[in-house]
């Protein structure tokens, strides 16, 4: 019998820094919730909008797979490893930050709003060597279809990391439907609505909303308006 939680986007923690709008899905910084600590491996989905030439700067991570998608705009990025890269929306960034590494990150206009999503998933490796990379996407193949951004195969669509998780993207037309199969026992889905209006698995779900399900092999889904967009993030549910 499968399982799920509902996470409506008026839920998520919130803090406005002025420079820095911030949703938090999961537990982070000043907005703690112990119900919302995790959900398997994913540890953190922050929905983060940063004002013009604003940012982050130079701070440390260690073991933690971090995943950045821009959604608006572009982001500056260097770090520890010696990269300095812009990276854009229609783009995905990720690093492993293992053993150990900084980094700061801005937005790379002075006049745009920045919007992304930072992920960040415990690995099932530790201290590994410290690594990046980022892709650009075909923006064009999520069009009714999930199309696969990460992975834990280096030759396989998308990023990789050091972890059994899967993402995927979709922009859908209204009313199209289809199944998606989860790629490993074990794992769960957290679906994340970035615009529009869906239903998973009976539920409905607007923008900003989450839904996170497990226990099952897969995932009914109908999008409900035109140009859904839905970020999947396949992830095992036990911690290593």
């Amino acid at each position: 019998m499968s399982q799920f939680i509902l996470h409506p986007a008026n839920t998520r923690g919130h803090a406005n820094h002025g420079w820095l709008n911030a949703h938090h899905s999961f537990s982070f910084a000043n907005y703690y919730n112990p119900e919302r600590m995790h959900f398997g491996v994913l540890r953190v989905l922050n929905d983060d909008s940063i004002d013009g030439g604003m940012g982050f700067g130079a701070h440390p991570h260690d073991n933690m797979e971090i995943i950045t998608i821009p959604l608006a705009g572009a982001i500056a990025h260097k770090d520890s490893m010696g990269n300095s890269a812009v990276i854009k929306s229609g783009e995905i960034q990720v690093m492993s930050a293992g053993t150990g590494v900084s980094h700061s990150e801005f937005n790379a206009n002075a006049d745009e709003q920045l919007n992304l999503l930072q992920i960040w998933l415990f690995p099932n490796k530790k201290n590994v060597t410290p690594r990046y990379d980022q892709q650009a996407l075909n923006v064009e193949a999520r069009h009714n279809n999930f199309q696969q951004i990460l992975s834990p195969d280096a030759a396989d669509e998308g990023v990789w990391i050091h972890q059994d998780a899967w993402f995927a993207l979709g922009k859908f037309d209204q009313g199209f439907e289809t199944d998606y199969k989860i790629k490993k026992a074990g794992n769960g889905v957290y679906a994340f609505v970035i615009s529009g209006e869906v239903t998973i698995n009976g539920q409905k779900l607007g923008k900003r909303d989450a839904i996170g399900v497990w226990d099952t092999d897969t995932l009914n889904f109908r999008a409900d308006s035109e140009g859904a967009e839905v970020l999947l993030m396949d992830v095992p549910m036990e911690l290593n």
